[in-house]
């Protein structure tokens, strides 16, 4: 899948302050026969945003016209449950570019780096502080600095550190998947094989 560059993004959060937020209730099984990568937004968290007879549920934060934005702001435990990687493409395709949680399962946030959406893992209590003034304030802003690994709070300057891994990094800095990075570094895997066979 093409991916855009990640370097500087700032904007508004869709605040979603569920914990234990599972893969099926991002993208129900009944979605995942699709061939393409593209359409998965239209079902993103499906059963919630619409009701049974098909009808937008108003009472969902993704149907409410005061959120929006590209950064996701998720409880604890976000993409637990099965390791479809259907659950990123849709988030992906709705038009998040990250997700910020306490806490998430392993295969969801290697899942996210692998497809270009950056999850970022922060302290509880600002999550918490975070989901309370987007609520208060929709307009409030974030501000993700992925070379520098800092994730700030725009009104309050609160700012911490996250962790992702430099391989990761370079890939979403570059805009790069697995075998892009492979592409632009051919000349150094030549040489090395090169130089094996010299031994």
């Amino acid at each position: 899948m093409p991916k855009e560059k990640f370097t500087i993004l700032e904007s508004t959060c869709v605040p979603l302050p569920l914990e234990n937020v599972d893969t099926d209730q991002i993208i129900p099984a009944r979605f995942l026969s699709a061939t393409s990568r593209e359409g998965f937004g239209d079902n993103l968290f499906r059963d919630w945003r619409y009701t049974k007879s098909g009808e937008k549920n108003s009472d969902f934060v993704l149907n409410n016209s005061r959120f929006e934005g590209k950064v996701l702001v998720a409880g604890k435990n976000f993409g637990s449950g099965s390791s479809r990687e259907h659950a990123v493409w849709a988030i992906f395709d709705y038009g998040f570019r990250a997700v910020v949680s306490s806490f998430f399962a392993d295969i969801f946030m290697n899942n996210s780096l692998n497809n270009g959406l950056l999850p970022i893992v922060i302290p509880a209590d600002l999550l918490s502080n975070l989901q309370d003034l987007i609520r208060k304030d929709p307009g409030s802003k974030v501000h993700i600095d992925l070379a520098n690994q800092t994730f700030t709070i725009v009104p309050t300057g609160e700012s911490v550190a996250f962790s992702i891994n430099p391989y990761k990094k370079e890939c979403m800095l570059g805009g790069l998947d697995d075998i892009d990075f492979l592409l632009a570094i051919k000349d150094q895997i030549i040489s090395y094989e090169e130089n094996k066979k010299r031994v």
